[in-house]
């Protein structure tokens, strides 16, 4: 068994991240922290780009519109269907945090090799996350996500261990059997540096944000003359989670009686009575234990594998149902939301409802005399949108006949051969894949001021794709909400709609 000589920090990092690389884990998280912390931050389009980040993952969206629909944000009334409407009501950096912890959890899920100690730390940490949404939505608290994700990673430093360097965790346990030490002590024995250090700098390698680095290391309990500030609470409320977590994970009979003392030592601090913090820890374990991934981990088996590449696979066959409902979220929000965010719905809506592999919003630029794509949902959009641009002046081709028409116009085979003439030369450069498209064009003023396109690229059975009368009528009330919303855009402001 390899060690690592006492007073060498910079070697025991050095391996912890060699052996990351070697096992080839959380390919993708530095990239998906990125860009939901860019979703965050970004000023323009965030509730936009948040969508798009939330659909790129199923088991994330689904966990978004469970949320959006859960007792905590019931004052916005339920069934909230759409990531789009959801990303509204909670708001960016609360599925930001939301998002970063899912992203984490799955990925070292997925990573790590399938022994007890790798299995107990995850449990520990889905377990302190539900504390800690119980006990801030008990205290009514602000940025109860954030502290929900502060509370996941507080051990980052010890998962990272457990994980990567199972022969030295080995170390430390031996050393606090043999010398009697606390594991802190022992950690820092065998490694040079303690395992809260470990955690800030694996979190400052993946770019997370700052105050959740923070939040890593133990705030020790006392009585407070004044409220705490912001970064003292999340260290309070995540360092009493992941204490909690630990002794409903480990202990046995003895377990109630210290539970209820860490309740006590941290109420005071987090602005609540004792009895009101114990209730709602033991609510964080009920709702844990419901938790699908909690009981993974608590049975020792890995969550199973959801494919990405699942989420537009076929069209859906409740696609009438999808439709009507994301309808139903624009109707229900149009008084209050811009024309862009009831704009993100309905492209969310299409994109969902017909199971489509693009949905892309163009827009049309009289003063410039063209249109372009303004924004989308699909697979490498970022490097496809510069090349989606076309004059407006009127040509003998399908889009153009379907704008001056102001009808939807939906093409089954945009391969066969009959049909070539009629499609523009920037559509077949640009999107070569595509099999089937669907054009709905939006008409203010009785000019048009742009459409939705949608594509499949390859049919997914035998007959192909189709439309039917139900989702056309669908499609078309979806048309008529988003138009009115880009018509009140017009008459406030003569500005395009961005």
């Amino acid at each position: 068994m390899s060690t690592i000589s006492t007073g060498h920090p910079q070697k025991t990092l050095e391996l912890l991240w060699k052996r990351v690389r070697q096992q080839g884990d959380l390919p993708g998280f530095s990239n998906a922290v990125s860009m939901i912390m860019s979703a965050v931050h970004d000023e323009g389009d965030r509730e936009f780009n948040m969508t798009k980040t939330v659909l790129s993952d199923p088991a994330l969206t689904q966990k978004v519109l469970r949320l959006a629909n859960s007792a905590m944000y019931s004052m916005f009334g339920q069934d909230i269907n759409t990531v789009s409407k959801a990303v509204l009501i909670i708001g960016t950096e609360s599925i930001g945090h939301l998002a970063l912890s899912s992203k984490l959890i799955d990925g070292l899920a997925k990573a790590s090799a399938a022994s007890s100690n790798t299995h107990n730390e995850m449990e520990k940490a889905v377990l302190a996350s539900h504390i800690a949404r119980q006990v801030t939505g008990a205290a009514n608290a602000r940025d109860a996500e954030e502290a929900v994700v502060c509370s996941m990673l507080h051990n980052l430093g010890r998962m990272m261990v457990t994980f990567y360097l199972p022969d030295h965790w080995a170390l430390v346990q031996v050393r606090c059997a043999e010398q009697g030490i606390d594991e802190a002590q022992a950690a820092c024995d065998t490694l040079g540096i303690g395992l809260d250090e470990i955690g800030r700098w694996v979190g400052q390698k993946w770019g997370l944000p700052t105050v959740l680095i923070n939040s890593m290391q133990d705030v020790l309990p006392k009585i407070v003359d004044e409220p705490l500030d912001h970064a003292a609470w999340l260290g309070a409320v995540s360092t009493m989670s992941t204490h909690c977590a630990k002794v409903l994970c480990d202990e046995t009979d003895a377990g109630s009686a210290k539970l209820a003392d860490i309740a006590n030592n941290y109420a005071d601090m987090l602005g609540m009575d004792g009895s009101e913090m114990l209730t709602a820890i033991q609510a964080g374990q009920q709702a844990a234990e419901k938790d699908t991934l909690f009981i993974s981990f608590a049975k020792t088996h890995l969550p199973e594998k959801v494919s990405a590449a699942s989420v537009q696979s076929d069209q859906p066959a409740n696609a009438v149902t999808i439709l009507e409902r994301g309808v139903g979220d624009m109707h229900g929000i149009s008084n209050k939301a811009t024309a862009y965010q009831i704009l993100t719905m309905a492209l969310e809506t299409v994109y969902q409802g017909l199971g489509l592999s693009r949905a892309i919003f163009f827009l049309r630029n009289s003063n410039e005399g063209r249109y372009f794509a303004r924004t989308g949902f699909g697979e490498k959009m970022q490097e496809l949108m510069p090349r989606l641009v076309f004059s407006d002046a009127y040509q003998p081709d399908v889009f153009h006949a379907g704008l001056a028409n102001d009808k939807i116009i939906f093409v089954k085979n945009a391969k066969d051969p009959s049909f070539v003439n009629k499609l523009p030369r920037w559509w077949r450069d640009a999107l070569p894949t595509a099999h089937s498209f669907v054009i709905l064009p939006l008409t203010v003023n009785r000019h048009p001021a742009g459409f939705i396109y949608g594509d499949w690229d390859t049919p997914p059975a035998v007959d192909g794709i189709h439309i039917n009368t139900v989702e056309l009528m669908q499609l078309n009330k979806l048309r008529a909400v988003l138009v009115s919303a880009i018509e009140q855009h017009y008459q406030q402001n003569s500005t395009l709609l961005i």
